[in-house]
Parts: structure tokens; sequence; C-alpha cells
């Protein structure tokens, strides 16, 4: 009304874009400095090329702390600026003040219903969902986790880049 008359006001909309990228990987790994030397040259060069970027990851194993550490050398010798490094959890952990340190954002998708065991299966195709780019470490003959979010990847036709095969 009335009071805003005679009044200039000024909105200032910032539009960002946003590129996601989400990494998913087995437990364990073979030869983890050259998956995070991998892992670092593409956050880098993520970082140089993108107006923000959005990193997405879990913490359930060898890959995903790899991918972690390489994605903060990235950021220490870039700038953080211009990205996020976001912990995506199935479930609350009682690790969850340790990780507020360490992560800029910590994020539950899943509601309160999603059965315990079917928890992290549904993290996964929610971070494939989200991405724009999956990286990831998935060896072909191996079962599991991380071949089941390739292959739900592969479906979505996003971009993916897997370190397992060199």
């Amino acid at each position: 009304g009335a009071f805003l008359r005679g009044r200039t006001f000024c909105f200032w909309v910032l539009y960002v874009d946003i590129y996601r990228v989400a990494f998913i990987g087995h437990r364990e790994i073979r030869d983890i400095r050259y998956i995070e030397n991998e892992i670092e040259e593409l956050a880098l060069d993520l970082l140089r090329r993108c107006e923000f970027v959005e990193f997405s990851l879990g913490r359930n194993g060898d890959f995903d702390i790899s991918a972690a550490s390489a994605i903060k050398r990235a950021q220490n010798k870039y700038g953080t600026q211009n990205s996020s490094l976001n912990l995506i959890l199935p479930y609350k952990s009682k690790d969850e003040c340790y990780f507020e340190k360490y992560y800029d954002e910590i994020i539950y998708p899943l509601d309160n219903y999603t059965h315990f065991k079917s928890a992290i299966k549904k993290r996964n195709e929610w971070m494939i969902d989200n991405s724009d780019l999956l990286i990831c470490y998935v060896e072909e003959n191996r079962q599991g986790g991380a071949m089941t979010a390739l292959k739900y990847a592969q479906t979505k036709r996003i971009k993916i880049v897997n370190l397992a095969i060199k």
C-alpha cells in the first residue's frame, strides 16, 4: 500500500548456473592415490569452467572419503567461492557434528519411511536424479550398490566418468 508511495526499491535477482556432480563408488578401491589425483584434476577443471559446482557424495567407504579429500584439495587450490561440498546421507548419523565441520552442507533426501535396507540405494538414486555428471569408480565384474547405481545412471542419460576404466 500507501506506505510504499514515494520510495524506490531495487531488487537484484541473481541467477547462478549450478553444475551438479555426484560421486559413487565401491567401499574398497585399489590405487587410491591414482583415484584421488584424477578426481582432484576433474574438480579443478570444473571449478575453472563452471559458474558454480555442487559436489555431492556419501561417506560409505574408500571412494567417498578419497573423493571428499580430493575435492577439498581442489577447493584449497582454486578457492571455495564457486563450489560446495555436500554430504548426502540416507539417515541421521551420530557423527553429524564432525561432518558439519568438514562439509558445506549435509542433506537427508529421504523420508522417515524409507526402510534402512534400501536407504543407500534410494540415496544414490536421489544423487543421480539431481546431477549433471556422475564421477564413479565401478569395476566391470563387481556387483553391489555401486554397480546398481551406475546402471541406474545409464538409464538417466547423464554424463558418466568411470575412473575404474583407465
